[in-house]
């Protein structure tokens, strides 16, 4: 069995690197794949966690943030193509451009 050390460690790392991506990439698309990976960050926590506790509730838990990060992506992909659309870019500083 993996110690929950390492399994706590592995999702902290993909936390921080969905993190570093959101925070400094521009690129919506790559800002939208970033977060994904703090959601699956959470989730291999959850589910690690659940496992070592010999409970269901962490991996019930991680299937609901899963349904709700496929709902944000759909929605989240369509905002962004809409947009790409428009304006014919990907890049967060044109996005000052939508306020009122």
């Amino acid at each position: 069995m993996i110690p929950i050390e390492a399994v706590i460690g592995f999702g902290l790392i993909i936390f921080t690197i969905g993190l570093a991506g959101v925070l400094v990439r521009k690129n919506l698309v790559i800002m939208l794949m970033s977060l994904e990976l703090l959601l699956n960050g959470v989730n291999i926590i959850l589910a690690g966690l659940g496992r070592h506790l010999n409970s269901p509730r962490g991996s019930i838990f991680a299937l609901f943030v899963i349904i709700n990060a496929v709902s944000e992506a759909a929605v989240g992909f369509a905002l962004v193509l809409a947009y790409f659309r428009h304006r014919k870019s990907y890049d967060t500083d044109s996005l000052n451009d939508l306020k009122g």
